[in-house]
């Protein structure tokens, strides 16, 4: 889709890069007396060796689409400011090597925030509750991308209490 398109559908690429949030505002995560990692994320993926370019991984011996990361902050902030939000998800991209096509997100009134960052390796997702403190991310990659470096990205710019992840291995039937 060209740029054109995509700025007809709210996304001015642009804009967007010049609208950096300034992320010296991350910050590491804050220490409290119930905070749980429970974060079970194996082991990097490497390609399986194969003749086809069709990205599918290997991770833990097991062949595969992709690696899809549940991650659940808890008692975590600035779940209501977009722009931040868009930021976090576009380091989130970076450090995992992945490939932004593009990112939608919306904002809920009276407060929340739901989107997804397309990725050439396939998604990013966001729901948020502010009010509650609760913010679902779902991270889904495959090829060379490592969807495990997301959870630290997710971690310093949200500060939650709590952090789940659990992963699933897609696509085994087909790979």
């Amino acid at each position: 889709m060209s740029d054109d398109g995509l700025f007809q559908l709210g996304m001015d690429l642009e804009a967007r890069e010049r609208e950096a949030v300034d992320t010296s505002t991350f910050v590491e995560p804050r220490s409290t007396t119930h905070t749980e990692d429970t974060t079970q994320v194996s082991a990097p993926a490497s390609h399986a060796q194969d003749d086809r370019l069709d990205h599918f991984i290997e991770k833990d011996g097991v062949r595969c689409a992709g690696s899809h990361l549940i991650i659940d902050l808890y008692d975590a902030e600035r779940l209501d400011d977009l722009p931040y939000i868009e930021e976090a998800l576009r380091i989130c991209v970076k450090e995992a090597g992945a490939t932004l096509l593009h990112i939608h997100l919306h904002p809920f009134q009276p407060e929340g925030v739901s989107g997804v960052a397309v990725l050439a390796e396939s998604h990013i997702s966001v729901h948020t509750w502010p009010e509650a403190g609760y913010a679902a991310f779902d991270v889904f990659m495959c090829g060379d991308a490592m969807p495990e470096k997301c959870v630290e990205v997710l971690k310093r710019a949200f500060t939650p209490g709590r952090t789940e992840v659990s992963e699933l291995l897609r696509g085994k039937e087909v790979a």
